[in-house]
């Protein structure tokens, strides 16, 4: 049985359909590996990560766009950068960065590294929650 070129496209076009299709529908299903802060490591750089842990502390950068905050779940503790477009989300729903601090709250962000340190970068406005 010969395969001509006109069949092959028509195979690669229909199972490129059949992939895309596939994405569109389980993407919403698919959900962020949550984590405890003392297992976060390097071999996780540029992962997208979720954790609950507490504020401890808010600091801003000297051109007062981007945060820095604390965030301590017990096992560990990590940075977490908010820029300021991120910021701009935050308090567009109400919010103040500074009534984070000392309050528990659910975080999804990408792991970095920055000066030898790890980090959290905040992805999302809405990745930020306040939990109970």
């Amino acid at each position: 049985m010969e395969i001509t070129d006109d069949k092959l496209l028509r195979i690669a076009l229909v199972t490129s359909l059949i992939g895309i299709i596939g994405l569109i529908i389980f993407t919403p299903t698919i959900e962020v590996k949550k984590i405890d802060i003392e297992d976060i490591n390097r071999g996780m750089i540029d992962e997208e990560v979720k954790i609950d842990g507490v504020i401890q502390d808010i600091s801003q950068s000297s051109s007062k766009s981007s945060y820095f905050l604390t965030v301590n779940d017990g096992t560990g503790q990590i940075p977490l950068i908010i820029f300021e477009s991120q910021a701009a989300e935050i308090q567009s729903n109400s919010f103040d960065i500074d009534d984070f601090k000392g309050r528990k709250v659910e975080v999804v962000g990408k792991i970095t590294e920055y000066n030898s340190q790890l980090e959290l970068i905040l992805t999302s406005g809405d990745n930020l929650k306040l939990t109970k």
